[in-house]
C-alpha cells in the first residue's frame, strides 16, 4: 500500500547518487553531473514505484553537528580533512536548485543533519511513512505499521523495506530497540565507539535479556564509564526530534513551480531527460491522487 508520506534522506540519495554513476557523465561545458542525473531518476522511479502522497527531501545543513561534537568529541572526526568529494559539492547546489524550481519540497535546519529533520518531521505529519536512506541510524524511526525505511543498499534498484520484523530478523532485537542497540555497539563509521567489550551479538543479547538501555543500566552490568557514554550517546548516536522545521505542505508538485528556471538549469546541465523523468512521474501521481480523492 502507497504510504501517505515520503521523507527522503537527501544526503545519503546524493551519495549514492556520485558513487553509482561515472564522474564522467558531464555537462555541455564539461562540470560533473553525474550526482544529478542519478538523484533525479532515482526520485523519479521512487515515486512511480512507491506512489506516495507527498513528498520532503531533507538535507544537511550541518553533517558535523556541533552538539554531537561536544557530547562524543570522535563524532565523524575522521571525516573532516575530506568529508564530501569534491566533484559532489556544487552538485549539491545544483540538485537543491532544480527540486526547487519543480516544486519538490525541500528542508533543512542550521546546526542539524537530515536525519534529524525526518525525525523532526515525524510528529507533523499523519498517515504512514516511507524514509528514503542508506543511513542505518534511521532504523531507530521505525514504528509498525506508521513509520518504515525504504534502505537504499545499491541505489534504488536494491531496496530493501525495513520495519520491525526486519529489523528483529537482522540483529535479534525488539524491533523499535535499534537505538539503543545502536549506542551500545557503536558505529565506527561515524566515530561512535560503543561501550567498550561490547559488540553487535553482545549488544542484542543483552537487549533481549533486559529489554531496554534503562533495564540494562538498573541491572548493575554496565560501570560508571559505560554508563556516562550511554548518556551522551543517547543525544548524539541517533536522530533528535528537535531540529526547528516547519510542517510540510503535503502535495505533489504537478507542474513546475518555476518554469522558466527549470528551462534554464536543464539546459546548462545536459540534464533534460531526467528532469522530464521527475516531471511525468510527479504528475502522474498527482493524476492518480486526484482520481482516488473524487472518487
Amino acid at each position: 500500500m502507497a504510504a501517505d508520506w515520503m521523507l527522503v534522506d537527501g544526503s545519503s540519495l546524493m551519495f549514492r547518487a556520485f558513487f553509482g554513476i561515472p564522474v564522467t557523465v558531464r555537462s555541455p561545458k564539461g562540470e560533473p553531473v553525474n550526482a544529478v542525473r542519478g538523484f533525479l531518476d532515482m526520485m523519479g522511479r521512487l515515486i512511480i514505484d512507491r506512489r506516495p502522497g507527498a513528498v520532503v527531501v531533507a538535507t544537511d545543513e550541518d553533517w558535523r553537528p556541533a552538539f554531537r561534537v561536544a557530547l562524543i568529541p570522535s563524532y565523524k572526526a575522521h571525516r573532516v580533512v575530506a568529508p564530501i568529494p569534491l566533484e559532489l559539492i556544487p552538485q549539491v547546489t545544483i540538485i537543491e536548485g532544480v527540486l526547487e524550481a519543480i516544486g519538490v519540497e525541500t528542508m533543512g535546519a542550521e546546526g542539524f543533519e537530515a536525519e534529524d529533520v525526518i525525525a523532526s518531521l515525524l510528529p507533523k505529519v499523519s498517515g504512514t511513512v516511507e524514509i528514503v536512506t542508506g543511513d542505518r541510524d534511521l532504523f531507530a524511526l521505525v514504528r509498525d505499521p506508521e513509520v518504515r525505511v525504504l534502505y537504499t543498499q545499491q541505489g534504488i534498484g536494491k531496496i530493501q523495506v525495513v520495519d520491525e520484523a526486519e529489523i528483529e530478523r537482522r540483529y535479534a532485537i525488539p524491533g523499535r530497540a535499534y537505538g539503543e542497540f545502536a549506542v551500545l555497539r557503536g558505529d565506527p563509521s561515524d566515530g561512535l565507539p560503543g561501550v567498550s567489550g561490547i559488540g553487535e551479538k553482545t549488544a542484542a543479547q543483552l537487549l533481549r535479556r533486559y529489554g531496554s538501555l534503562d533495564g540494562l543500566i538498573a541491572s548493575g552490568r554496565l560501570d560508571a564509564n559505560a554508563i556516562a557514554y550511554v548518556a551522551r550517546a543517547r543525544q548524539a548516536g541517533v536522530p533528535v526530534d528537535r531540529a526547528p522545521v516547519p510542517s510540510p505542505r503535503g502535495e505533489l508538485a504537478a507542474i513546475p513551480a518555476d518554469p522558466r528556471r527549470l528551462d534554464q538549469l536543464t539546459d546548462q546541465y545536459g540534464i533534460a531527460s531526467p528532469v522530464e523523468h521527475l516531471l511525468r512521474a510527479l504528475r502522474g501521481q498527482a493524476e492518480r491522487r486526484s482520481v482516488t480523492v473524487k472518487g
